[in-house]
């Protein structure tokens, strides 16, 4: 697929522009929230890149309705440094959960009134915000860097900003609520980029897509898309067997 030297997602184009200015929410004045790649470690150039240039469309075929109509909401893409190298953080959802029990997300969830202007920089402080109550770690040292354009997941009627940020300053992480998290834990890039861990997953609605077989969980869905298209667009994808597949069940 072909990309420009633009955004395409005028929703992320205001969020990255406001965001220097806008103060925090809270009371008094507080720091303002920014997005930049200054000081970004060179291995997270193909990613702010793609960020800047990916269309829509690129990254999935759901997208928010043009009545504007969905649940906005936020996730953390966060990308750290560990001991094998560049990582991501992710959390595996509750397994006493209604809603995809046992399944690996990135943090994130619905906007608050607080988190402000949905068109701006509400999906930045959302996305912040729920990283620090699911997983414990300390927003100040995360250093937003893109905003990847709006999608949507039609079951749940969710319109999602994955929003990327470096772990600049890393913080100790873990469940906060049991109730909602069964654990939070990190996954080498390498581990996504190695063929041997890359799956088809079949739903039984007949529904396919990627899938990951790493740190002892199975990450597909929205979350398994956003992965796809970053190592994709990002150069980091290396051929993997598209017909290996791993069949979900109905609980899925």
């Amino acid at each position: 697929m072909r990309t420009h030297e633009h955004s395409t997602d005028a929703s992320a184009d205001a969020a990255a522009a406001a965001a220097s200015a806008e103060p925090a929410p809270g009371s008094g004045r507080e720091a303002s929230i920014t997005v930049t790649t200054e000081g970004l470690p060179h291995w997270l150039d193909p990613v702010a890149r793609a960020a800047r240039t990916v269309e829509p469309r690129q990254l999935s075929r759901f997208l928010p309705p043009e009545s504007g109509a969905g649940r906005q909401s936020a996730v953390l893409v966060l990308f750290g440094e560990g001991a094998r190298g560049p990582e991501l953080l992710l959390m595996e959802r509750a397994g006493s959960l209604r809603s995809h029990p046992g399944q690996p997300s990135f943090p994130g969830g619905s906007l608050d009134p607080e988190d402000g202007d949905q068109s701006t920089t509400g999906p930045l402080r959302a996305a912040l915000r729920e990283a620090q109550e699911e997983t414990g770690l300390d927003p100040h040292g995360v250093q937003l860097f893109g905003v990847l354009p709006r999608l949507y997941i039609p079951v749940s009627s969710f319109v999602v900003t994955p929003v990327l940020g470096w772990w600049r300053a890393p913080s100790p992480v873990g469940v906060v609520d049991p109730g909602e998290t069964a654990r939070v834990f990190t996954v080498p890039v390498a581990d996504l980029t190695d063929p041997a861990n890359r799956a088809t997953a079949v739903h039984p609605s007949g529904h396919q897509g990627p899938a990951f077989l790493v740190e002892s969980a199975l990450v597909w869905g929205f979350t398994a898309g956003v992965i796809d298209r970053i190592l994709h667009f990002a150069g980091w994808e290396r051929p993997w067997d598209r017909a290996k597949q791993v069949p979900l069940d109905w609980r899925a």
